[in-house]
């Protein structure tokens, strides 16, 4: 039997009741009260970034143009391709779709689209538009494209090393991406915009922009069109000649402007080997900037002008050379061990005749030849916008001894750099004035206001006559060359060098040798100055009037074709001769037949039969040039 509720007991139940929904009230309260005041922001932000993405607006860098005009590197837009864990729901198809279509690992992609405890992971950055379309059209639940910027080099492995590259994060790491990073990087924007599970941005979604802005634009000296040309003459040199190492440059004389500059080997900017860490150091090297070499006999230019200037030789002297000359002891040889004999000054610069040169440093003594290489600037950094510039070896004078004198005479125990010797020939040939050798023109604004132009720096190093005397000088030395560099029709100067190469004790390395040529075009008001040094060549010869003025020809012969430039109606006519077949021959019959031709000769070895002869037989050449016999 039911005992009826009272009416104490029904009051008690409904107090009951009553706590019981107040408590729920309450609690409710409390918990609306924490979700929307207190986490009420956070949890909002976490609603938004299920909906919308913080992009980064990244400004493209500064466009880099040759002196016409031409692009050299530029900006362009790339994608970036991320995934979001917690919205990737079919994680193995997810994985093996994009490492099939970006060409990366499955496992470890599918690892990264797995992650729920990160908002968004990165899978790879700069993939290009195609690419991105293709990840697009999978509609792939969780993944997300970003517009990125990223680097294109028009020529791909044109002025590898000044040009230099950037970081996947456009942070110029090498050349002038690096040097000049400052004002070639852009100032990036940002904004908030609104997305669907693709990353795909809805549209008229922004909420919030800023605008970035593109990096300054950097105009260089360089013609893209002389560094094609040059490019072609380093890399046949470089292949025939099996050398460690290839540098030219070819500078405009007047002003000290680079008009095209090279290393070989080299590679493509838009496939940097970053793999090969050892490989990418050096093949990114300036090294007509940073490495120092012995010039040899390139160097006698300056030499003759400090004479010259000093007034310590005429071109009425004569000059002895029985192959050799003793200092301190010490017997230092000719190229030509058998000598030169008697010659007037202007034949032992174009025979490059050591003993001239050790006994024109005798007449200038240590004093005032150290006073001319630092009126020259050897010895010190031409002040060239390219980093890691060496300013040479220069013994220091205190230490100087009467033999080490005579070597400096003829270019050898001194080191230099490409780029300082050629910049002093220029200032020697171009009428005397030194200038300081430039590759960047000029750096502008997007709005094209000017924010960088190179200084003018200029300094008198020789006068005008002695200029006008070593220029003559080049021209006769140059046809002396013959067929090796001589361009017939046209008056080119020019000065070969050959030198050898130490180990890393300071003692000479057997067989190593650094082969060069300086050469000058018109050779009477030298307009272009071209120089090549190749470095350890294994074909066979080392001197450089066989190793590196034949690539001097090449270079002012495909440079006067593609610009179509004149004959000069008074350039040198050349008497020819046929080189004999000494090969097999007795030294003796060997000479015999040398002489008859008509041709001087190099004797490389101590044996009593030729082995080798250079230029083979049959080979067309001027009267009075050298050649090399090789015996056993």
């Amino acid at each position: 039997m039911k005992v009826p509720y009272t009416l104490h007991s029904l009051q008690k139940r409904i107090k009951t009741v009553l706590l019981v929904l107040i408590f729920i009230f309450c609690s409710l309260g409390v918990r609306l009260f924490v979700v929307q005041i207190i986490n009420g922001q956070s949890l909002q932000q976490k609603a938004t970034d299920q909906w919308t993405r913080h992009l980064k607006l990244t400004a493209p860098r500064g466009t880099i143009y040759d002196s016409t005009g031409d692009t050299l590197a530029v900006s362009y837009t790339t994608y970036d391709v991320y995934a979001r864990g917690r919205e990737v729901f079919n994680v193995e198809k997810t994985a093996k779709t994009l490492s099939n279509i970006l060409g990366i690992d499955y496992d470890k992609t599918k690892e990264k689209v797995s992650r729920k405890n990160v908002s968004e992971v990165l899978l790879k950055m700069q993939i290009d538009e195609d690419v991105a379309e293709k990840i697009y059209n999978e509609k792939l639940e969780g993944v997300y494209l970003s517009e990125n910027v990223g680097r294109y080099y028009v020529y791909g492995n044109l002025l590898t090393q000044l040009l230099g590259f950037t970081s996947i994060d456009n942070v110029g790491q090498a050349g002038l991406e690096a040097y000049l990073n400052d004002y070639l990087v852009g100032k990036d924007g940002y904004s908030y915009v609104q997305s669907d599970l693709q990353g795909k941005e809805i549209g008229g979604s922004i909420r919030y922009y800023v605008g970035g802005t593109a990096g300054n634009d950097v105009i260089l000296t360089e013609d893209s069109k002389m560094q094609i040309l040059l490019e072609r003459v380093l890399e046949t040199a470089y292949t025939e000649q099996k050398a460690k190492a290839i540098t030219g440059i070819v500078m405009n004389a007047k002003t000290g402007e680079i008009v095209a500059i090279s290393s070989k080997p080299s590679f493509d900017l838009n496939e940097v080997p970053r793999d090969d860490l050892k490989a990418l150091f050096e093949y990114s090297k300036m090294k007509a900037v940073t490495d120092s070499f012995e010039p040899g006999s390139t160097f006698k230019i300056l030499t003759l002008a400090a004479s010259l200037e000093e007034g310590v030789v005429s071109l009425a002297d004569h000059f002895y050379c029985p192959g050799y000359r003793i200092f301190d002891g010490q017997r230092i040889k000719c190229w030509k061990t058998i000598g030169h004999g008697n010659q007037t000054l202007e034949e032992a610069f174009a025979n490059s005749c050591n003993c001239c040169f050790m006994d024109l440093a005798q007449r200038l003594g240590v004093d005032r030849f150290y006073y001319y290489l630092e009126k020259f600037g050897v010895g010190q950094k031409t002040g060239i916008t390219i980093k890691g510039e060496s300013g040479g070896i220069v013994m220091n004078k205190a230490n100087v001894k009467t033999v080490d004198l005579a070597r400096m005479g003829f270019g050898h125990a001194i080191a230099v750099t490409p780029i300082q010797l050629l910049t002093i020939v220029a200032g020697i040939t171009n009428g005397g004035i030194r200038n300081t050798p430039t590759v960047v023109k000029e750096i502008v604004s997007s709005s094209s206001e000017a924010l960088y132009k190179p200084q003018t720096n200029k300094k008198r190093i020789v006068s005008e006559q002695t200029s006008k005397i070593i220029n003559q000088m080049l021209q006769k030395a140059e046809n002396k060359l013959a067929d090796y560099s001589f361009v017939e029709g046209y008056n080119v100067g020019g000065k070969t060098g050959t030198a050898q190469k130490y180990d890393e004790t300071g003692k000479i390395a057997n067989g190593k040798y650094i082969s060069s040529f300086i050469g000058t075009y018109p050779a009477d008001n030298p307009q272009y100055l071209f120089m090549i040094m190749v470095d350890e060549p294994s074909a066979g010869a080392y001197y450089g009037s066989l190793v590196a003025a034949p690539y001097g020809k090449m270079f002012f012969s495909k440079m006067f074709e593609f610009y179509n430039i004149p004959k000069d109606d008074q350039s040198v006519k050349i008497e020819e001769t046929i080189m004999p077949q000494v090969t097999g021959m007795s030294l003796a019959n060997a000479v015999a037949q040398i002489k008859k031709a008509e041709l001087e000769y190099e004797i490389d070895g101590c044996g009593g039969v030729i082995k080798n002869q250079l230029p083979p037989a049959g080979t067309i050449l001027q009267k009075g040039s050298t050649v090399l016999l090789v015996t056993n």
